[in-house]
């Protein structure tokens, strides 16, 4: 992934599509100032520039260094009216904003009754696509106006707006806590991770049973049941309670499915849920659920009216192909899978600027264990690399962990004794910096540290007793998850039967019913 440049101006500038900037010059033609020509010289500079060199810039002669500054947050705030002045009709929030702008201009010229008959059929609108800040916002200004004594209302329209307003309050009240409970299990997931232990178990149960103890959620509407089911989410994965992550990702897809309009207003939502979805499902290694919503999931994307921009493409590439990676793995089918890791890559340079080093590195890992289920340790190892290697990343020390794991394992199957030693000395020591070592990283490193002390005539009876121990271990909830980032348990079966890989993970899938 190429370095995400700091200048804020330049970032924009290259997200822009070719319509866009077409657009942009056309309304910047229009603009008759002093300036104009100068900002259009420096939009074409930018724009122009493979790396963005204020030094370039100021050779150009177009503006002195003293008034770059200006003329840049100029150009910025230009570019974004151009934005906002050609977004497509069909997206109802921008619909809704302009509708209160135009009431506000109506109310600002003394006609009350004109501002008031739009904001009636727009807050109706409103609440017709849950949008219900936005419904609160024009009941606060209908109330400002009629509060006023000027337009000699209907009786009883005080009461209403009243009513209308402390229902909408209660219900944007009820969406606000569900959020900000969702947030904070989130950050406590970051913060310290899984749960390792019933006590820490115990503490996120009654923490969440009690922000959730008052509500109740026969009476919520769209955007409560989201928040409901997304907080209830987090609450199931933090616990390892990956059949309730199920139950609650489905609900939250479920209801989108049920309101179909909602997944065109909301697609990131929508994207998210499902990709929640198929993360339960792949823990779970249901992967006949998981072959129907991977579908379902690709086939919504694939509709003409799925909405289309750079973010809603970027995560739609992430959480599809994510999860087709997943799927082969669930499968055993590694060499089948090959034919994706050049589409990827590829899509993975078009949408840089719009993905995280973590989740490139977290397709990196995918495309090592696709490599390493097809015994092509090589390409493996150079993928695991990029990972290990990485020093400027600050991402999750799982992903880090098993990186180095992996890696040790194909550099075994290769032979590669001296190398080994040095590896594990090296991942021993990342081992003991981590804050959350499971007993399955302490057993597959002291595993392979031993492994080379072992008579070759004994080797086998190794491996089918570190089976029997992984097995044991694969029951404890609490390390279960380690078996999904590395499957071990299969790679010591196909040493002990002196098979594929592969072969024993699609074997272990045919005989699943799930």
């Amino acid at each position: 992934m190429a370095n995400h440049q700091k200048d804020f101006l330049f970032v924009l500038i290259k997200s822009l599509s070719k319509s866009e900037k077409r657009q942009f010059k056309i309304f910047a033609s229009r603009l008759e100032t002093s300036s104009n020509t100068k900002f259009i010289e420096l939009f074409n500079i930018l724009d122009k520039s493979e790396v963005y060199d204020e030094k370039l810039i100021l050779k150009s002669g177009i503006i002195k260094k003293v008034q770059l500054s200006n003329l840049k947050s100029y150009l910025y705030k230009q570019i974004l009216v151009s934005i906002r002045l050609n977004i497509p009709s069909q997206n109802i929030r921008y619909q809704l904003r302009e509708q209160i702008d135009f009431a506000a201009i109506l109310y600002n010229k003394g006609l009350y009754k004109q501002s008031l008959k739009i904001l009636d059929k727009t807050k109706i609108a409103a609440l017709e696509n849950d949008e219900k800040l936005m419904a609160y916002e024009i009941v606060e200004f209908e109330k400002l106006i009629e509060s006023q004594y000027i337009t000699r209302s209907i009786q009883g329209r005080a009461d209403e707006l009243v009513i209308q307003a402390k229902e909408l309050n209660y219900r944007n009240t009820i969406s606000s806590k569900l959020s900000n409970l969702s947030l904070q299990l989130y950050g406590i997931m970051l913060k310290t991770g899984y749960v390792k232990s019933d006590e820490e178990y115990k503490y996120i149960d009654n923490y969440f049973n009690k922000h959730i103890a008052k509500l109740d959620e026969k009476k919520f509407g769209f955007r409560e049941k989201y928040w409901f089911y997304n907080a209830n989410l987090w609450r199931s994965f933090l616990v390892q309670d990956f059949l309730a992550s199920y139950k609650y990702a489905y609900k939250w897809v479920t209801l989108f499915y049920d309101n179909p309009n909602m997944i065109y207003l909301n697609p990131v939502f929508f994207l998210k849920g499902n990709h929640y979805l198929l993360e339960s499902l792949f823990m779970l290694k249901y992967k006949s659920k998981f072959k129907k919503y991977l579908f379902l999931l690709e086939e919504t994307i694939n509709d003409p009216r799925f909405p289309v921009n750079d973010n809603i493409a970027s995560l739609s590439f992430l959480y599809l192909y994510n999860n087709k990676l997943n799927y082969h793995i669930l499968e055993g089918t590694f060499a089948e899978s090959e034919y994706l890791i050049p589409e990827i890559l590829s899509k993975l340079k078009l949408h840089s600027e719009h993905l995280d080093e973590h989740h490139e590195m977290l397709f990196y890992y995918k495309i090592a264990s696709i490599y390493f289920g097809n015994e092509k340790y090589v390409e493996s190892i150079f993928y695991l690399e990029k990972i290990i290697n990485n020093k400027n990343l600050s991402m999750r020390e799982d992903l880090m962990c098993f990186a180095r794991l992996l890696s040790l394992i194909a550099h075994y199957e290769l032979g590669n004794d001296y190398y080994l030693e040095n590896q594990l000395k090296n991942t021993y020591k990342f081992l003991l910096k981590m804050n959350d070592l499971h007993e399955v990283q302490k057993e597959i490193i002291k595993f392979l540290k031993n492994l080379n002390s072992i008579y070759p005539g004994d080797i086998k009876k190794e491996f089918i007793k570190m089976r029997e121990r992984f097995i044991e271990l694969e029951k404890n909830t609490y390390e279960k998850r380690a078996f999904l980032y590395l499957d071990i348990i299969s790679w010591l079966e196909s040493k002990i039967e002196n098979r594929k890989i592969s072969d024993i993970i699609k074997e272990k899938a045919k005989l699943s019913n799930r």
